[in-house]
């Protein structure tokens, strides 16, 4: 019988020890992998090994052990999570906001003004909070989006053929060769520069599908703000990803 069906199937991670704590890793094997590859999500603080087809799970314990230090410090860098929950606070367009309850009945989450602090005023029973600011900030994220949308399809004579938000780790925007932009509803966090900068962004991948020095004219003549929104991204992006 071939060695290969012998082999036990690989877990679905490793754990190894430092200080006392248990860091637990994902394990992914992948064919087209050379070599044995560690990281860790500076966005979910999920580690991740990465091993070629032949590549016993014993060396990939011991390689794990070894970096547990590198491991445990770049997790000591993922920001703290900040759940939907009352009493949280999470930007608004850049700006704070925090979760307060109105009361039980269910309603409409509302941004109002407490002593002049900005709310987002929820009235539903406390489980279902986190829900309700979710599908708020995406209903305000998608229509930030179509407003934005709509002024640069004037202006550049195309619109997309279909718009859609996601929950990306990856990328904040992507546009498609058949014209379908995708957006993460992360971007409702930001200030609204930055938003407005991946609307001309993607909108110009419209006419210009690559990231040549015509494209980035056609942005930078969409969008002033491209420099300031790519750095704020830069600065601040991943730090978007702890909300929620």
């Amino acid at each position: 019988m071939p060695l290969a069906l012998l082999r036990r199937p690989d877990p679905d991670h490793l754990e190894v020890q430092h200080e006392g704590a248990s860091l637990r890793i994902a394990l992914r094997r992948r064919p087209t992998a050379r070599r044995i590859t560690l990281r860790v999500s500076a966005a979910t603080g999920e580690a991740v090994i990465t091993l070629p087809s032949r590549t016993a799970i014993n060396t990939a314990q011991r390689f794990a052990a070894s970096h547990a230090e590198w491991i445990a410090a770049r997790l000591a860098r993922v920001p703290t999570r900040v759940l939907f929950e009352l009493g949280a606070s999470l930007p608004l367009r850049g700006e704070p906001h925090r979760i307060s309850q109105r009361g039980t009945r269910s309603g409409p989450v509302r941004i109002e003004s407490v002593e002049g602090e900005a709310v987002l005023s929820v009235s539903c029973d406390a489980a279902h909070v986190a829900r309700r600011v979710r599908d708020f900030l995406a209903r305000e994220a998608k229509r930030d989006l179509t407003g934005a949308i709509e002024r640069y399809a004037a202006r550049l004579g195309q619109r997309p053929v279909r718009v859609t938000l996601r929950d990306t780790r990856s990328r904040w925007g992507s546009c498609t060769a058949r014209g379908e932009l995708n957006f993460s509803w992360r971007l409702i966090l930001a200030p609204p520069m930055v938003l407005d900068y991946l609307v001309a962004h993607e909108m110009a991948h419209l006419r210009e599908m690559n990231h040549s020095p015509r494209f980035w004219a056609l942005v930078q003549a969409l969008c002033p703000n491209t420099d300031a929104a790519e750095a704020w991204l830069k600065r601040h992006g991943t730090g978007l990803h702890r909300y929620g």
